[in-house]
C-alpha cells in the first residue's frame, strides 16, 4: 500500500514538471516568433532620408589646382665674410638695420696688412734700382764693345743680367699687388641693398679668413621653393598663379611660378618649383619702409598653384567611402541602397566644401552622402515627397584647387 502511494506521488512530480516545461518552452517559442516578426518589420520597413541626404552625380567645371607650401626666401642675399683673418673693427650694424650696396659694415685691423704692404713696396723699390744698375751697365758695355775694350760675352752677360733684374721686379709688383688687395680686403662691404638677417661676429672678435661677420638679405623679392611629386609637377608651368596664405594669418600674397628646376631631387624624386611674391604683394621699393612689411624670409606659406580647369563628373569627398579595397559610393537604385566602385580624380574646394571628381558612375546617379556612414548594400530607402537629391555646388561659384588624387 505505501509503495503504490509512493509512486503516485512521484508520477504526479514528473507530470507537473513536465507540464511547467512545455509551458516555459512554448513561451520562449512565442517571445522568439514575436522578435523575429518585428525584426522583419523593421527591415521591411524603408529608411527615411531627410533633407541634404542623398546628392546628385553632376558635371562640373572643376578649378584645378595644386597645393604647395614652404618656408619663404630672398631672391637676394649675401653672406659678407672675412677675406683676411684678424680683429673685426666698427661693426655697429645690428638684425634689422637697412644697408645700401657699397657701404663699409665693418672693418679687419689692418695693422699687418699694412705692415706687408709697406715690405712688398720696398722690395719693389728694390727690385727696381736693381733694374736701372743693370740697365746703365748695359749701355756702358754696349759702348765699349763698339770701341773693341770688351769682348761681346761681357755684353751678353749684361743683357741676362738686366733682363733678370726685371723679371724680379715684376715678381716684387705682383706681390704688392697682393699685399695692397690683402689690404683692400680688410674693409667689409656690402654688395647688395637690403636689411641685417644675422650678426654672426662681435667688435674686438678675431675670425679667420672666410669667417661669417653679417647675412644681409633683400626682403622686396621673396620667392618659395615648393616641393611637388613628378606627377604634379608634369601640369606646371612657368607664368602660372597662386595664392598664398601667411600661417596663422588670413591675408592672400599673389605668387608667380618664374622657374621650374629641371632635375629632380634624389630619394625623394621631388621636383623644386619657384614662386616669386608678386610685385604688388612684395615690400615696397622704398628700403626705409621694409621693417614694416607683414613678409619676412623664413616664415611659412602655404597655398594653392593654379593649373588650369577641366569638365567632370563630381560629388562631395565625404560621399565616397574607403573602407573597402576600391572606393565606392553607397547609390540608390530603385529604392534600396548599392554600393557602386568608383575611380577618384581631381579634387577640389568649392566655398568650403571639397569635391572630387569620380568615374564609374553615370551623371544623374543619387548617392548618399557621407553624414549617415556606411549602409547595408539592398536595404529599402525612401525619401520624402517634398525632398530632392541636392545638387553639388557649382564649381563656377567660387575658385577652387584640385589635386590628383593617388
Amino acid at each position: 500500500m505505501k509503495r503504490w502511494i509512493t509512486w503516485t506521488a512521484a508520477g504526479l512530480v514528473v507530470v507537473l514538471l513536465g507540464t511547467g516545461v512545455w509551458r516555459a518552452m512554448a513561451a520562449r517559442q512565442v517571445q522568439q516568433k514575436a522578435l523575429a516578426e518585428a525584426t522583419s518589420a523593421r527591415e521591411q520597413a524603408p529608411l527615411q532620408l531627410a533633407a541634404g541626404e542623398l546628392i546628385t552625380v553632376r558635371e562640373q567645371r572643376l578649378a584645378l589646382g595644386i597645393p604647395v607650401s614652404g618656408a619663404l626666401r630672398a631672391v637676394d642675399f649675401a653672406m659678407i665674410k672675412a677675406r683676411v683673418s684678424g680683429e673685426v673693427q666698427g661693426l655697429t650694424l645690428r638684425e634689422g638695420d637697412t644697408v645700401r650696396a657699397g657701404q663699409v659694415v665693418a672693418r679687419i685691423d689692418p695693422t699687418e696688412s699694412q705692415a706687408r704692404l709697406r715690405q712688398a713696396q720696398q722690395q719693389a723699390d728694390a727690385a727696381r734700382a736693381q733694374v736701372d744698375i743693370n740697365q746703365r751697365q748695359l749701355d756702358n758695355n754696349r759702348a765699349l764693345v763698339d770701341q773693341g775694350f770688351i769682348s761681346a760675352t761681357a755684353l751678353v752677360n749684361s743683357q741676362a743680367s738686366l733682363q733678370a733684374a726685371q723679371s724680379t721686379y715684376e715678381a716684387a709688383r705682383a706681390a704688392a699687388d697682393v699685399a695692397r688687395k690683402a689690404l683692400d680686403d680688410t674693409v667689409l662691404r656690402s654688395p647688395i641693398s637690403g636689411q641685417v638677417a644675422q650678426r654672426l661676429a662681435q667688435p674686438g672678435e678675431r675670425v679667420g679668413v672666410d669667417g661669417r661677420v653679417l647675412e644681409v638679405i633683400d626682403p622686396s623679392r621673396l620667392e618659395l621653393e615648393a616641393l611637388l611629386s613628378p606627377a604634379d609637377s608634369l601640369t606646371v608651368r612657368v607664368g602660372q598663379k597662386a595664392r598664398l596664405q601667411l600661417e596663422g594669418s588670413s591675408q592672400d600674397v599673389a605668387a608667380t611660378v618664374v622657374r621650374i628646376n629641371p632635375s629632380a631631387q634624389g630619394g625623394s624624386r621631388t621636383v623644386p618649383v619657384y614662386l616669386r611674391v608678386d610685385a604688388d604683394s612684395a615690400a615696397p621699393s622704398d628700403i626705409s619702409a621694409r621693417p614694416t612689411f607683414a613678409l619676412r624670409q623664413g616664415l611659412f606659406v602655404q597655398g594653392l598653384l593654379s593649373t588650369g580647369d577641366a569638365q567632370v563628373l563630381a560629388v562631395e569627398l565625404d560621399a565616397v567611402r574607403t573602407d573597402k579595397p576600391r572606393p565606392y559610393v553607397q547609390a540608390v537604385q530603385n529604392g534600396r541602397i548599392v554600393h557602386m566602385p568608383v575611380t577618384l580624380g581631381m579634387r577640389a574646394v568649392v566655398q568650403g566644401q571639397s569635391l572630387v571628381a569620380i568615374e564609374g558612375v553615370p551623371a544623374g546617379t543619387a548617392v548618399i552622402t557621407g553624414r549617415l556612414g556606411q549602409l547595408r548594400e539592398g536595404m529599402a530607402v525612401a525619401q520624402a515627397r517634398e525632398q530632392s537629391a541636392a545638387p553639388v555646388v557649382p564649381a563656377s561659384a567660387a575658385p577652387a584647387a584640385s589635386n590628383p588624387a593617388r
